[in-house]
């Protein structure tokens, strides 16, 4: 059978420009792609990139979706429905809330791991009875995880394609996130599967895409080992309970760790409290930034605003610790009630939803009604404080104290976020593939410059009075 496989595109936030639509290609489809091409043939489209050929004739589409694209997504199948053509939906929103999805929107819904219900969609749409509801049997295995189908990414059109996964899921259930949905699994891949994976892209730099990479400890620090000797450099996202553990950070620091994207939330105790972020202390935080630091780790910060402890001042307060703290990337959000979490659940329970146009649903607009503000004070202040992270003051400011870590710094701040379409327009160019490869180039030179011109190794210990109790 004719396959075809459709990420809609998603909707970009104020300031996202076109490189974060090319920022790397879907590995839940490619995924979905390995799976089924033994059998069938099978072609994938990311409406981000390009635009979808509504020309062919598939026998079958596949659709992933999450809540802001799912409008899109309800279109692109509705062009195919009209022509007999069956269309399957799946991806984290329709995990995590599929009662939520009108009836006579998908033909059928793909609900939890493609590794456990494509097989069964493919076999059903032979015989001609395919079900309207799929979900994954049993609790999904790290050995039953198969390996996207790289060979299938036409490099051009992304400046990354040095992405892997190394597990699925997350071991929190924190409020506002999908994980919080039962629907949800925690699963570690087998380490030799995914160092198979690093060789298959064959690039030294490494984009680890997990929820928590640090979920399981035992593991993380088991495969760091594996790795250590392989030379990498990688970026990954923990919570940040992971600073606790001296040393797990220091085989990150040893196999390469460039930058870690930690989820601190809010900087008020009230408001990580009003969503169950257990795994947040924050009189811990600036402990916890300091040791990731003090190893020459970048931080990439997640802020949320909105949350029930948030007022007006919340976002000057957050400003200052961050520069305070030389948060070196940020990444800034509104809170989102995304439906089939627990955070939904409440919020409509409390008549506090005030919109179900899912579109909103990106983090980026206030679907919602406040506690110690008004919607326009927060979103205004969402917008403001992304502009006082990124003013050149305070990028400034913010520069890590780690010199090798400068060069990254600089082309994050400036060409990605701070003259972001200027350098958009310059991969439109050259291709955002060069540009993506030419970063890394200059992450992994100034690396190397920066270990020739050490007198002792990344390996040692650290100074006795620097160990922690």
């Amino acid at each position: 059978m004719f396959v075809k496989l459709i990420q809609p595109r998603m909707i970009k936030r104020p300031m996202d420009t076109d490189l974060k639509l090319h920022m790397a290609p879907p590995l839940g489809l490619l995924t979905i792609a390995a799976i089924l091409t033994p059998k069938h043939r099978v072609t994938v489209e990311n409406e981000n990139v390009g635009s979808v050929d509504f020309s062919d004739a598939p026998d079958v589409v596949g659709l992933s979706v999450t809540v802001d694209v799912l409008p899109r997504a309800m279109e692109i199948a509705q062009i195919y429905r009209r022509r007999g053509v069956p269309v399957v939906a799946g991806g984290i929103h329709i995990t995590s809330a599929a009662d939520f999805i009108p009836e006579d929107a998908f033909d059928a819904l793909c609900i939890g791991a493609a590794e456990g219900t494509w097989p069964d969609i493919m076999a059903d749409l032979q015989n001609g009875r395919l079900q309207k509801r799929y979900r994954c049997k049993g609790r999904l295995r790290g050995e039953d995880i198969v390996s996207p189908a790289y060979d299938m990414i036409a490099a051009q059109p992304y400046l990354f394609c040095n992405v892997v996964h190394t597990s699925r899921g997350c071991p929190f259930r924190c409020d506002f996130c999908y994980n919080s949905s039962r629907e949800r699994q925690y699963v570690n891949r087998p380490i030799e599967d995914v160092i198979r994976d690093i060789k298959t892209i064959g690039q030294k730099h490494v984009m680890f895409i997990d929820d928590n990479f640090a979920g399981n400890r035992v593991w993380t620090r088991a495969f760091l080992e594996r790795i250590r000797p392989m030379g990498l450099l990688w970026n990954a996202a923990v919570s940040i309970d992971a600073a606790n553990d001296p040393e797990l950070l220091d085989l990150m620091r040893d196999s390469g760790c460039r930058s870690l994207f930690i989820g601190f939330e809010s900087v008020s105790p009230s408001s990580i409290a009003s969503v169950h972020k257990r795994q947040n202390h924050i009189d811990a935080y600036e402990r916890a930034v300091e040791e990731i630091h003090r190893r020459g780790i970048m931080i990439n910060g997640s802020f949320v605003f909105g949350l029930d402890g948030d007022t007006p001042e919340t976002f000057q307060t957050t400003l200052d610790w961050i520069v305070k703290n030389r948060i070196e990337t940020v990444t800034s959000h509104i809170l989102t009630p995304y439906p089939g979490t627990a955070l939904y659940d409440r919020m409509k329970a409390e008549g506090r939803i005030t919109t179900d146009d899912l579109s909103l649903y990106n983090t980026a607009n206030v679907v919602f009604k406040p506690k110690e503000m008004t919607a326009e004070e927060l979103r205004q202040g969402y917008l403001w404080i992304y502009r006082q992270v990124y003013s050149l003051k305070n990028i400034y400011r913010r520069r890590p104290a780690a010199k090798r870590q400068r060069a990254a710094y600089w082309l994050f701040n400036l060409f990605y976020r701070k003259y972001g379409r200027v350098t958009d327009a310059l991969c439109r160019l050259i291709s955002y593939e060069r540009i993506g490869r030419l970063s890394q180039l200059l992450a992994r030179y100034t690396r190397r410059s920066y270990l020739d011109r050490q007198t002792t190794t990344v390996n040692l210990p650290l100074k006795p009075q620097e160990k922690r109790a």
